[in-house]
């Protein structure tokens, strides 16, 4: 079954855009079914919600209270399973034959409600939610990616995803060719014919540097390759990336979106745009019959949904990393907040940049908000001059110095987390980074003196206070 947010088409049905389904309804063509639709699967948007606001998509995309309750919060389906009426609807369920649910490992009606809202926020014509950001990006990859091919990276990354590419991919048979993301034009020379994409974090983390996005994806579409982003730090609310020539964007849910440090989430999100037909050579998955899934060709079948559908049928369904209905559902209070917390976040991250810049004991600041750092033309071009709210920074006396320092704090959590609404400290070369060897540190530009600041939604003067009271101890 497949979960598709699709944008109204021109057709009306009682004073409503009718959202058709029409790449389910080819696959159940093809496989000579007779199913119309599945509508508990689409999002039958009234006329005029597609021109709300982000504010307003936030808290109502996906959703509206539900015909047997009419409960206005959306319902927590806390179930493994779905009982079949008999045994015949449970073969009608399997061949697509009718609507419904089946296992909760591949959907779930309050998952589905978080997809659709953050593919609405997106721009996107379909979402995935996962376990886990980490899961997001393994799946993205898998799902056009085997053993032989190569993809291309930005080598400044999360700590996490660093070693994903740096090692766990290499032995799955899956190459990974970093390059600097000052030097786009190095793209030309890594990619080749098995590369399956590229893939880049919109703002990075923990450098919080700024990706020059339109220009990547302008190389890369060149060769005929996807770019992948990582748009976690800088959320929907502040970039969207298929703007910029994005083709899949993931998120981890468990940071600014969820927001609150209570869950643990992932998302994909398919702009629908990549032209995966065009390239059947390099993208054999999408464009050859898979046996595993009723022989279906996902390219001819599902057109522009192609990529989000066999992301679902086949990495989730067989690897099994699924999102727990209690996550999304706490997911979805944070995200109703969102941009709210985004301005908070952002206006408490710049004051606190500046000042950091200005104190005696502080060697550096990295934050693109401040308007002479190197990239504070592209933070102007991409975010408005609001680069999310991670900040780093180094101290006098190096790793002694930032050590003293991250001890001394009282107001600020020591923790490897980011996007929550209380205020995080960590020291990256001895936590997320803490596997890289100096090479890898070096490359992923991880200091031993870099501090990583992810700046809360508290009242900016108290944050001041504690920083100003732990840098005493440097």
């Amino acid at each position: 079954m497949i979960s598709l947010f699709l944008k109204p088409r021109p057709e009306r049905k009682h004073g409503l855009y009718h959202q058709k389904c029409y790449a389910a309804q080819k696959i159940c063509t093809i496989l000579n079914k007779i199913c119309a639709r599945l509508d508990q699967y689409l999002t039958h948007v009234d006329d005029v919600i597609m021109t709300y606001k982000d504010e307003t998509l936030a808290i109502h995309a996906g959703y509206s209270p539900e015909a047997t309750t009419k409960a206005v919060a959306v319902p927590i389906y806390q179930t493994t399973s779905y009982a079949f009426d008999n045994t015949q609807h449970g073969a009608d369920l399997f061949d697509l034959k009718v609507q419904g649910n089946i296992y909760t490992r591949i959907m779930n009606p309050t998952t589905a409600v978080l997809e659709q809202r953050i593919a609405a926020l997106e721009g996107g014509i379909g979402a995935l939610a996962l376990a886990s950001g980490m899961a997001a990006i393994t799946y993205a990859i898998q799902t056009i990616a085997e053993a032989g091919d190569n993809i291309a990276s930005v080598s400044t990354l999360y700590g996490g995803t660093y070693n994903l590419f740096a090692h766990t991919l290499p032995k799955q048979g899956i190459e990974v060719r970093f390059f600097d993301y000052q030097n786009p034009e190095a793209l030309r020379q890594i990619i080749d014919d098995k590369t399956k994409l590229v893939f880049v974090e919109s703002i990075g983390n923990p450098l919080g540097n700024i990706i020059d996005l339109e220009v990547i994806a302008k190389i890369a579409h060149e060769y005929g390759v996807p770019v992948i982003v990582d748009n976690t730090v800088a959320t929907p609310a502040l970039l969207k990336p298929f703007e910029f020539g994005a083709d899949i964007v993931i998120h981890s849910l468990t940071k600014y979106i969820g927001g609150h440090g209570n869950s643990i989430g992932g998302v994909i999100v398919d702009s629908g745009k990549f032209p995966w037909g065009k390239y059947p050579e390099r993208f054999k998955a999408l464009n050859t019959p898979d046996p595993s899934y009723h022989g279906v060709n996902y390219v001819e079948v599902l057109g522009e949904a192609a990529f989000i559908a066999r992301a679902r049928v086949v990495p989730l369904r067989n690897t099994g990393a699924a999102i727990s209905p209690l996550s999304v559902f706490l997911i979805l209070q944070g995200l109703e907040t969102l941009n709210l917390r985004m301005e908070r976040h952002t206006e408490n991250a710049i004051k606190i940049a500046e000042y950091l810049k200005q104190h005696a004991k502080v060697k550096w600041v990295n934050y693109a908000g401040l308007s002479d750092h190197p990239q504070h033309h592209l933070a102007q071009k991409y975010v408005k001059g609001k680069p999310s709210a991670i900040l780093s920074f180094g101290v006098q006396d190096g790793l002694a110095g930032g050590t003293r320092f991250i001890d001394a704090l009282q107001l600020f959590t020591r923790l490897v987390n980011i996007g929550d609404a209380k205020s995080l400290a960590c020291h990256p070369a001895t936590t997320t980074h803490r596997q890289l060897n100096a090479e890898e540190l070096k490359s992923a530009g991880v200091s031993e003196d870099l501090v990583r600041l992810s700046i809360g939604i508290e009242h900016v003067d108290d944050l001041i206070a504690d920083l100003e009271q732990a840098l005493a101890h440097v």
